[in-house]
């Protein structure tokens, strides 16, 4: 096997670590904000929300390139005002890791917010507690569970993006190769010793990532019955 070229697991490591930051963030505050209430148009924004997940990565690909091609509406303002160019560049590969990640976050995080009891909010806003008082001691960590849950599909689904990616930023080696990128393209020039090489890699890291969060579930839900019964008692 040809020396190994490590730089598509740290463009994909520093892409996906990235989308995962901004997505939790976003995804977090919106997932708050639409979790509990009640409005029209709210089944709209979630279904265009959720769309990225249920559409081919092409597709989403083609969606993007349109929007950030330089004869696009963002790309074309992009390219008059900053002479910035989205296309072919690092910052493709991190627009489609967030997009296409995006609804693994908000479903997640969603989610989270609806399970638990609603009543412990409404018992802190009775004594006098603010809203983001609220939501950083009370709302953030009774739904922690489910959204940590959601970053590490979040981190895991942007780690190997690949249809939407290669639509919009191509493959340009040490700008947009990714492991899935050079999974592909080494396949597609014979060399299947490189494209196994770069497969086991992210099957261990994904395997890793599924496997510490079951773990983790596992743990907190049942990590009371492990104790010992004076500790439960004390």
């Amino acid at each position: 096997m040809d020396a190994i070229n490590w730089y598509p697991l740290w463009l994909s490591f520093k892409t996906a670590a990235i989308a995962t930051i901004i997505v939790f963030i976003v995804g977090v505050f919106l997932a708050r904000m639409l979790a509990r209430n009640t409005f029209f148009g709210k089944g709209i924004i979630e279904a265009i929300i959720m769309l990225p997940l249920v559409l081919p990565p092409t597709v989403v690909g083609f969606a993007l390139l349109y929007l950030f091609g330089k004869n696009g509406p963002i790309g074309k303002l992009l390219l008059d005002w900053f002479d910035f160019q989205v296309v072919f560049s690092w910052w493709a590969v991190l627009i489609a890791a967030i997009v296409v990640a995006f609804p693994l976050m908000y479903q997640s995080a969603a989610a989270a917010f609806k399970n638990y009891d609603a009543t412990l909010e409404s018992a802190a806003y009775t004594m006098g507690a603010g809203k983001w008082r609220v939501f950083w001691t009370i709302s953030f960590p009774l739904a922690w569970p489910g959204l940590l849950a959601g970053v590490v599909l979040t981190f895991a689904r942007a780690l190997g993006e690949f249809g939407a990616t290669l639509m919009l930023a191509g493959y340009i080696p040490h700008v947009t190769d990714t492991i899935p990128l050079a999974i592909y393209f080494a396949v597609e020039s014979g060399n299947m010793k490189m494209a196994g090489f770069w497969v086991a890699i992210i099957i261990a890291l994904g395997f890793t990532g599924m496997l510490w969060l079951n773990w983790w579930s596992r743990r907190k839900i049942h990590g009371d019955d492990t104790k010992p019964v004076s500790s439960r008692k004390s």
